[in-house]
């Protein structure tokens, strides 16, 4: 027996974005279902033979969705919502009414809620549980998908999450009774994936990965006996099982997964390498395997093969080569798909990257390599990776001593603004004269189609500088005049000169590269191409102000400057691993600091400053949450901190469970807050009310994610609930998040009734 390779999960997205074109496509009615499916197929297949022809002994199958994996549970575990199932629609559109809403004829549905999952920026769709939830087999995704793959030539690993983690991540629906808890339906569940289990056997798999990913969570701590009970089951009930942990350390969980009866337990060893040592002492004596997460699945540095093998050979010394299991640490998901589809990075940029295919290869390599079966091209593939990591290293030592000084010399009295809130809050109702519940829009308008092709072609040199700043201006012009017909208040710019949230302004700063394909998947059809920092962060010349202070000169109402934060634009790109995140984080929140003073000065009255990614990028272990908040805390203070009294200061979050952090949340001191409300039902504010905030919030009232046009009435409704938990003297009415993503036509729809509502409201409170 030897060390095997396994991958996690595989980019579903296609090499050249095939799954967004063919899903979006379906939505806007021009193609039909049987081309979605044969898109999904191809994708899948090509992964598969790709992984396969690499080398890697276990190629997983499952993994694929067209939206989220979660949403395919729910599906196939038969947990759909009554509210989706009653319209009888195919099982592609009831799939996609749940991700995204439908408000098609009779039917009306908004979406189901969504979340970070874990700390990523990718989003999954939260199970919604009660004790009237029914699970069966409903479909057989993952069986088909096993059969697939094995007509395209291919054994593969089917991946499963597991039916705790499955629990523990959904929420009570509504029509459970008060004090429930899903991972009481853990009974109900396991038999329906003993049926899987089953069925996959009786198909010919030989193994299986179930994915238990709160296993890295301090949640998962009390859940011992659920675990062995289930994996009791389990265990015996069908291929042998790896169950996978992920993205942070098991820590004191490992004390009861080492008793479970699977065939190998999966640690990331990326993000916690220490956890070796325990894992080999847990499972000396006993033959279950390891599988070492020892390529990184959730960056896109080139391994450091040499130091992987450190780890790979402690085991295979203690354990022997046939408990061994050489894998990504977690799924590939999060990276792009294909360094080689990068053509404008420059060759020693180029160097030192590695996306989901060059990660299968450096899996495979490590595999033979730990076997001795190295052939004289892995030996030389094994040295270039040893001078590659040498000049990153050399790159590395490299620093841009300014930069690093400015952070140095960083006082208590920068991250203060000028007087507490309620001072501020007079002098920015004298500046900026706002009604009572204003309006506003959290930044972005619609990505049109026609701004698209004046972005390529302004990129292909097809327009010239002006011609494309002519264009720009006038969209400009355009979004202003609608915001003003429409009625709101505070006003946005729209951005149309931004690509991204986080890479517009990454491509404005020193030390930051950028990729032409590096696609990553956030939710559904929704992807985005991180930027990679690689050196010292700086700003060398103002960002966003030409064209904030233009859309203020066109308008006589208050414009909003639009900026997305520190911790975010770390949390949304691919960080440096040789200096702490907190470094360049504040590095960032430096050149942010300019950026406000200079809109400031521009004539700007509002600026906002995105962190979405706050609660996101915490770490997992609550343990670890304090150091972390407070350089987060700081990174937002120090971005904004720097202007007068009377310029009033936003930040957005989405998504997030404030509970945990509400502290922080008073701490950043922001002027006005939004959140994202009424996709959780406005779950969120509660904590509000309990924590006495005593700033300005705006939740939002309408679920930006669907191209649903919530009615007047259920806007009103919204507002009527707000008002039960935040005084009408500090109520902001906005969306929930920006509105990028969707069509002008139900963003007016909607705007005009957001308007409509706030109107309402100020005659009746």
């Amino acid at each position: 027996m030897s060390v095997q390779s396994s991958v996690l999960g595989f980019p579903r997205i296609g090499a050249n974005r095939e799954i967004k074109k063919a899903v979006e496509a379906y939505w806007g009615g021009n193609s039909d279902a049987e081309a979605v499916l044969k898109a999904g197929k191809d994708v899948r297949v090509k992964n598969w033979q790709y992984m396969n022809k690499a080398g890697i002994n276990h190629v997983p199958s499952g993994d694929f969705t067209f939206y989220d994996h979660v949403l395919d549970h729910i599906q196939f575990l038969g947990a759909t919502p009554e509210r989706y199932a009653r319209h009888n629609l195919s099982d592609l559109d009831t799939f996609f009414a749940m991700g995204r809403g439908r408000q098609v004829g009779a039917v009306d549905e908004a979406a189901m809620e969504m979340k970070k999952w874990f700390d990523s920026n990718y989003h999954y769709i939260v199970p919604e549980l009660s004790e009237n939830t029914k699970f069966q087999y409903r479909t057989k995704k993952i069986v088909n998908e096993y059969k697939e793959a094995k007509e395209a030539g291919v054994e593969t690993r089917p991946v499963l999450l597991g039916p705790i983690s499955f629990l523990v991540l959904g929420k009570a629906a509504r029509d459970a009774s008060a004090g429930f808890e899903p991972i009481s339906l853990l009974d109900k569940l396991v038999p329906v994936y003993e049926e899987i289990l089953k069925d996959l056997k009786a198909a010919g798999a030989q193994s299986v990965q179930i994915d238990e990913p709160i296993l890295v969570l301090d949640k998962a701590a009390p859940l011992g006996e659920q675990f062995k009970s289930t994996y009791a089951k389990l265990g015996p009930a069908g291929p042998a099982v790896t169950i996978a942990s992920y993205y942070g350390r098991l820590d004191a969980n490992l004390e009861y997964v080492k008793e479970l009866p699977v065939a190998a337990i999966h640690v990331d060893l990326d993000r916690e390498p220490s956890q070796l040592d325990a894992l080999i002492a847990a499972v000396k004596d006993k033959k279950t395997a390891v599988s070492l997460g020892v390529v990184s699945g959730r960056n896109i540095w080139k391994t450091d093969l040499a130091a992987a093998q450190v780890f790979v050979k402690k085991a295979v010394d203690a354990l022997g080569a046939d408990r061994v299991i050489v894998a990504s640490s977690s799924t590939l998901l999060h990276t792009p798909v294909d360094l080689n589809n990068e053509k404008k990075l420059k060759p020693e940029v180029k160097d030192w990257f590695s996306f989901a295919r060059q990660k299968v290869h450096e899996i495979a390599l490590l595999g033979r390599a730990s076997n001795a079966q190295v052939s004289s091209e892995d030996s030389q593939a094994l040295e270039e990776n040893k001078a590659s990591i040498k000049r990153r290293r050399d790159f590395e030592t490299q620093s841009n001593d300014a930069v690093r000084q400015r952070v140095a010399n960083i006082t208590p009295e920068m991250l203060k603004r000028k007087n507490p809130f309620p001072v501020r809050r007079e002098a920015q109702r004298v500046k900026i004269n706002l009604p009572k519940f204003p309006t506003t829009s959290i930044g972005s308008f619609p990505q049109t189609k026609e701004i698209r092709i004046a972005r390529q072609q302004f990129t292909k040199g097809d327009i010239n500088q002006q011609q494309y700043d002519d264009f720009i201006a006038k969209e400009i012009q355009e979004v202003v005049r609608i915001q003003e017909e429409i009625g709101l208040d505070l006003l946005v710019h729209g951005e149309p000169e931004r690509n991204d949230m986080v890479q517009y302004f990454g491509e404005q700063l020193e030390g930051v590269a950028f990729t032409s394909m590096g696609w990553v998947q956030s939710y559904g059809s929704r992807y985005v191409r991180p930027p990679i920092i690689v050196s010292d962060v700086s700003r060398p010349a103002p960002m966003t102000v030409r064209w904030s202070k233009y859309s203020q000169e066109v308008s006589s109402k208050p414009m909003k400057g639009m900026l997305t934060g520190p911790v975010t634009i770390l949390a949304w790109s691919f960080p440096r691993a040789d200096v702490s995140k907190e470094i360049q984080s504040k590095q960032i929140a430096l050149a942010l600091r300019d950026e406000v003073v200079d809109l400031e000065k521009a004539g700007i009255k509002a600026i906002q400053v995105d962190e979405p990614a706050i609660r996101e990028g915490m770490p997992l272990r609550q343990g670890d949450w304090a150091p972390y908040l407070q350089w987060a805390v700081d990174s937002f203070r120090l971005s904004t901190s720097g202007v007068e009294d009377g310029t009033q200061t936003h930040s957005h979050f989405c998504y997030s469970d404030f509970n945990d952090i509400f502290s922080s949340i008073k701490a950043l001191d922001a002027d006005v807050i939004s959140i994202e409300a009424s996709k959780s039902d406005m779950k969120l504010l509660k904590a509000f009310q309990d924590n006495d905030y005593s700033n300005e919030i705006g939740p939002g009232v309408w679920d930006i994610h669907s191209p649903r046009v919530p009615p007047l009435e259920e806007m009103k409704q919204r507002i009527t609930d707000m008002l039960k938990l935040i005084p009408a003297d500090k109520l902001i009415i906005n969306p929930d998040c920006g509105l990028k993503t969707r069509h002008w036509e139900e963003t007016k729809a909607s705007l005009l009734n957001l308007v409509a509502a706030a109107k309402w409201a100020r005659e009746n409170y």
